[in-house]
């Protein structure tokens, strides 16, 4: 009997040891992609007013929380049963990535009819507050989804070959990391200018100058997260093509990865902004034509 339990409490540990390795090259495997994650999200999580950050924050973290609820059994369902699904799932998740990349890109190179045209200034209702927040927390738990499927994609090939409770546990604990390290470091973000202020009401020179600091970083940090953003949307979207599509990795595979994932998800991006763009043309004339039909004779 008590030989029984000491050969349990073997296997776990030599279990927990497996998992603590597995997890430092999972860990590393996914960094480039969580830093993205972070970027992404944290110009996602920002423009909002100081009383509803962290609300719209947790929000969305308990979206992120529910997305990797759903991922991470399909995930592991499918790289056993149809692995070759996954390719086709992450494919089509970069292609989303990439025209939100080049979607944001193309607003800000072209100008807009709304930018010349002087507007009044409006305050908003209440009810116009939360309709407009309710959009940008479902945009942002679907560019996390996206994001997700990646993360637990690639942690799932670093743990490829090892047993199944090895698998849930590594993956679980990146999937977790994921959430809550990249949402906890995007709160404190956000809230940098809160802490500057209670910095500033110090009695303290040092505390006053480093607040002040804070608050003047903050805006600086937000735009520069929204450009890192962006760019991050097009490279994860361009590592997944050179990566998962054979014919465009020997085509790229001698520029510097930087360069190569770039391109490919520019191209990418432009294709499906001009393919969106023609299908929302086409159906726009034709809702208008069944709106406005031709009366005369």
């Amino acid at each position: 009997m008590a030989s029984g339990i000491f050969a349990l409490l073997d296997d776990i540990a030599a279990l927990m040891d497996d998992v603590v390795v597995m997890s430092k090259i999972a860990t590393k495997k996914t960094a480039g992609i969580l830093g993205d994650d972070l970027a992404v999200n944290a110009e996602k999580a920002s423009g909002f007013v100081s009383s509803r950050e962290i609300p719209v924050l947790w929000a969305i973290t308990k979206g992120s929380l529910l997305n990797k609820l759903i991922i991470l059994p399909l995930a592991l369902l499918l790289s056993y049963f149809v692995p070759w699904l996954i390719t086709v799932v992450l494919i089509l998740g970069a292609i989303y990535l990439a025209f939100e990349g080049a979607e944001k890109i193309y607003e800000y190179i072209i100008p807009h009819e709304h930018e010349v045209v002087k507007i009044e200034t409006i305050i908003p209702s209440k009810e116009e507050v939360l309709t407009l927040e309710k959009g940008k927390i479902k945009a942002a738990i679907l560019t996390d989804f996206i994001l997700s499927i990646e993360i637990v994609i690639i942690a799932l090939g670093s743990v490829e070959g090892k047993p199944i409770a090895t698998q849930i546990i590594v993956v679980t604990f990146i999937a977790f990391l994921a959430t809550v390290g990249v949402y906890g470091i995007v709160a404190a973000i956000v809230r940098m200018d809160d802490l500057g202020m209670l910095l500033t009401a110090n009695k303290s020179k040092t505390s006053k100058f480093i607040g002040k600091q804070l608050i003047q970083l903050l805006p600086i940090v937000i735009k520069s997260l929204g450009f890192v953003g962006t760019i991050a949307l097009i490279l994860v979207a361009g590592g997944i093509f050179m990566h998962k599509i054979e014919p465009l990795h020997h085509l790229l595979q001698n520029l510097p990865s930087i360069v190569g994932e770039s391109l490919a998800g520019l191209v990418g991006g432009i294709l499906a902004l001009v393919i969106v763009k023609a299908f929302k043309k086409i159906f726009g004339k034709k809702n208008n034509a069944v709106k406005n039909p031709d009366t005369t004779n």
